[in-house]
């Protein structure tokens, strides 16, 4: 269990570097702001698809649901930018 949390860590935060790169970076999208700020809107707000007073369920769609909205918005990053960024990290 340990190791899935750390593989999704360091996906998160290879995701949240990128998105940071990408919210500055001129050539991001105009919907990439509203995208990522969608994203931290449902992390922080108290409403959830499953209540927290669920005993498991309700963090479990938090981990699940946020790499996925991450990831979903990384892959529609244009391409320009994502070599940008590799090319800045290596």
């Amino acid at each position: 269990m340990w190791k899935r949390l750390s593989l999704l860590w360091s996906v998160i935060r290879g995701d949240a570097r990128l998105l940071w790169f990408a919210l500055r970076h001129p050539l991001a999208p105009r919907w990439l702001k509203p995208a990522v700020a969608g994203v931290a809107l449902y992390l922080l707000s108290p409403l959830d698809l499953l209540p927290e007073a669920l005993p498991v369920l309700g963090v479990v769609d938090d981990l699940v649901l946020v790499p996925l909205a991450l990831s979903f918005i990384v892959q529609r990053l244009p391409a320009p930018l994502r070599a940008d960024f590799a090319r800045r990290r290596a």
